[in-house]
């Protein structure tokens, strides 16, 4: 049994509110694209709201400032999800709907298995990312850590 799950937080910048018609491409997909990742190999749980998503939660100061977390069996099963699903193509569009981040907008960190991340939490991993650079605390696909 594994000890560890992955976690994961990421932030966006919308470029208009969710009912805007500018973001319609996106809202569109927010039901196909949770589907997905709910079933999608080593998914465990996602922030969300009773409405199913978590573009309605407001955590920052910034009312555009959109937070997204996750937890999955292992890395790779993330990435598989993220790089080699359908949502790759929410990735691709992003720049329709979505500013470009100055800092660091995902953080990966390892739970106990079991354990889920609350939200000051992932915020807390990801603050710690962008002044650190990537640590066993919160790091990247491109420099993952391994679980303790």
């Amino acid at each position: 049994m594994t000890q560890f799950h992955l976690a994961q937080i990421n932030i966006a910048q919308a470029q208009n509110e969710m009912d805007d018609v500018a973001m319609r491409g996106f809202v569109n997909r927010l039901d196909e694209i949770n589907a997905l990742a709910d079933q999608a190999p080593g998914f465990i749980w996602r922030l969300q709201t009773e409405g199913g998503d978590s573009t309605a939660l407001r955590v920052f100061d910034d009312p555009l400032l959109l937070i997204n977390m996750s937890v999955w069996e292992t890395i790779e099963d993330l990435r598989n999800f993220v790089y080699r699903s359908m949502h790759v193509e929410l990735i691709r569009d992003r720049e329709a709907w979505f500013k470009k981040m100055p800092l660091m907008h995902q953080a990966l960190f390892w739970l106990p298995a079991g354990q889920l991340p609350d939200i000051e939490q992932g915020k807390q991993r990801l603050d710690h990312l962008q002044k650190h650079g990537p640590t066993r605390q919160a790091f990247t696909f491109g420099q993952p850590f391994p679980a303790e």
